[in-house]
């Protein structure tokens, strides 16, 4: 009876030859069993951000975020997904992978859009960001090997007073699609940290929003620890640096003093200007932060 013969996968430098040999070039041999996602890494403030440039099915994007996420992987703090503009106003979209509005990707997402575009001026943009009603004005220009951002953002629903334990002063703050609990306290303290977490689940199990912020802010010191949790992505993480966290910190304080608040927000990973007044008449809240590019090119996501 004769022997079946061995089956053998083909050699890397097989595959290599025969994808050459069917226009493919030796770089896509990397991902013969993977889906291509190109990306762009960036960092406001510390707060690594990954757009994914090349287009998906949005079924998708939570599981090329997972992996993009990982340590192992890419690795950074959020993905957003980069898509046209739906009007014609505007200049770019960013869709993030929870559906949720992220001050610090649609900075970003403006660098990028600059670092792209021939000129060295500044540069005025309007993007639509998932979680955000209208599109957002921002301003771009370029800072040595970074960029400086400014993006205005709508005033808050709501500030109501809310209860946080061991904290004195505490406030909710409310956007359309966002909830941020401002705390006045030590950031550093691990009990305080331990209940923020706890307090986190909570709101994000009760409020129908798809970001979740605890801000704890030292006033002393004017330092943020910001911790940020995506429910739909089962995210919690204690961020380099929040945008939207820092824009609810300046109404917060702005509605608290009744008085304009101009503040530079220390984070773990950076300063957040902050720029908030509710007077009479007009509302404004700006955020402005330094954004760089960190890496740029393709990466593999393995079933």
């Amino acid at each position: 009876m004769s022997r079946p013969a061995a089956v053998r996968r083909p050699m890397h430098s097989q595959i290599r030859q025969a994808r050459s040999a069917h226009g493919y070039s030796p770089r896509s041999a990397l991902a013969w069993w993977a889906t291509e996602v190109e990306f762009a890494k960036l960092s406001p403030a510390s707060n690594t951000t990954v757009l994914v440039t090349s287009r998906h099915p949005e079924a998708h994007y939570h599981s090329i975020a997972d992996r993009l996420l990982r340590a192992e992987h890419v690795h950074a703090e959020q993905v957003g997904f980069i898509l046209p503009p739906s009007s014609p106003k505007a200049d770019a979209r960013l869709h993030m992978a929870g559906g949720e509005f992220c001050a610090n990707a649609a900075l970003s997402l403006a660098a990028l859009h600059a670092a792209r575009r021939a000129g060295l001026g500044p540069l005025e943009l309007l993007i639509e960001v998932s979680g955000a009603i209208e599109p957002l004005s921002c301003r771009v220009e370029p800072a040595g090997t970074a960029y400086r951002c400014q993006l205005e953002i709508p005033w808050p629903l709501r500030i109501d007073p809310y209860p946080f334990p061991g904290v004195a002063d505490a406030g909710l703050v409310r956007f359309a699609d966002a909830v941020h609990l401002v705390a006045e306290c030590d950031g550093s303290d691990p009990q305080l940290r331990k209940r923020a977490q706890q307090q986190a689940l909570e709101l994000g199990a009760r409020e129908a929003v798809s970001v979740v912020g605890i801000m704890l802010y030292d006033p002393a010191r004017g330092q943020l620890a910001p911790l940020v949790s995506v429910p739909a992505l089962g995210s919690l993480v204690w961020e380099g640096s929040c945008g939207s966290g820092s824009a609810a910190l300046g109404a917060y304080l702005a509605a608290k003093t009744g008085a304009p608040v101009k503040a530079s927000v220390k984070q773990p990973g950076g300063t957040v200007k902050v720029h908030a007044d509710c007077g009479t008449g007009a509302t404004a809240l700006q955020i402005c932060t330094e954004v760089s590019m960190v890496a740029e090119g393709t990466a593999y996501i393995h079933d």
